[in-house]
């Protein structure tokens, strides 16, 4: 039996698939999130208190001379016009120009984006394995003092502010000990070594800040498997809990640990601006704040849609995870 075929090649049963049109969905969802994000962030930028002209010219400047560099900035055309300039301006890969220093926004971005991702992928190493462990100890034990120890260690870290960490992190580890530096600065040339011992602080507020949430939803959704009834059967057959635990409950919830973890992962880069303006590490969260403070609107617009760029697609991935984890849906009846 032939099957038929779209006028660009492909099976039709192939597109009516369950996963090919709920990953067609998400996508699509994306995207117009990623759109809406846009329209949000330029609007946060139009109410932003201040003027640009006025920032970069002083206070002494005469009317005149504000005048003039709005014209030139095209701060006088309308907000509609200027919003989609922008827009077919990001579709072409620019980002624009800084306006109080000429430079061009994508490259000076770049660097940045490099140190916090630098940053964040390291805290993530450390803190992924080490949540799904603790998340697994804690169900292996559930509901005896290891258990105990464990959600309340991690609570109390959720429950503490980032900045709050960061500055007892560096009390203890920079003031009292003199372990590592207080400041976190990371330029070329530096070898990895120096790179690791100069953003271990940063890190480890990192790890502790998104440890918690990660470990208690492994611990839950590993816990929701554990009532399933293949469970009790492997646990009749007289295999140790920590087996049946990792053979038979982890790998079951590993769509919800994905969601979790990508999560966790996307607030790691986009979260991340409190503790690089603490340790002044010279990542796009310290960008976004000095460029806020001299009210550069195209540098404030850019890093925020790169936030909600990164933010967007790592939940996306995260959802297609889970369907293409979902066996009903890969093997529909």
């Amino acid at each position: 039996m032939v099957s038929h075929r779209t006028r660009h090649g492909w099976p039709a049963n192939v597109l009516r698939h369950p996963v090919v049109i709920l990953l067609a969905q998400r996508i699509s969802l994306g995207l117009l999130l990623l759109l809406a994000a846009s329209a949000l962030i330029f609007l946060g930028t139009e109410i932003l208190p201040g003027d640009v002209a006025q920032s970069i010219l002083g206070q002494s400047a005469t009317p005149q001379a504000l005048a003039n560099l709005r014209a030139e900035l095209g701060l006088n055309e309308p907000a509609l016009s200027r919003y989609f300039d922008w827009l077919a301006g990001l579709l072409r890969g620019d980002l624009g120009t800084a306006l109080t220093n000429g430079q061009d926004i994508a490259d000076a971005m770049g660097r940045r984006l490099s140190n916090t991702l630098f940053l964040a992928c390291t805290a993530a190493l450390i803190a992924v394995p080490l949540a799904i462990l603790l998340g697994v100890i804690a169900v292996r034990y559930r509901g005896q003092w290891p258990d105990k120890l464990i959600s309340a260690v991690t609570l109390s870290t959720v429950s503490i502010p980032e900045f709050m960490l960061s500055y007892i992190a560096m009390f203890y580890l920079t003031v009292k000990f003199s372990i590592f530096p207080s400041v976190s600065t990371i330029h070329d040339g530096m070898s990895f070594g120096d790179r690791l011992q100069a953003i271990a602080i940063p890190a480890l507020v990192l790890v502790l800040v998104v440890l918690g949430h990660m470990m208690r939803m492994t611990r839950a959704a590993i816990l929701n498997v554990m009532q399933s009834a293949y469970i009790e059967t492997a646990e009749l057959k007289g295999l140790r809990p920590i087996t049946v635990i990792a053979r038979h409950a982890f790998p079951n919830a590993i769509a919800p640990v994905v969601n979790v973890v990508m999560i966790n992962l996307a607030y790691l880069v986009v979260g991340v601006v409190v503790v690089e303006v603490v340790f002044v590490f010279p990542g796009m969260g310290q960008y976004l704040v000095d460029h806020v403070t001299k009210r550069d609107v195209p540098v404030v617009q850019a890093c925020g849609l790169v936030f909600a760029a990164i933010y967007i697609g790592l939940n996306m991935i995260a959802d297609i995870v889970s369907i293409l984890s979902n066996p009903r849906l890969r093997h529909p009846k």
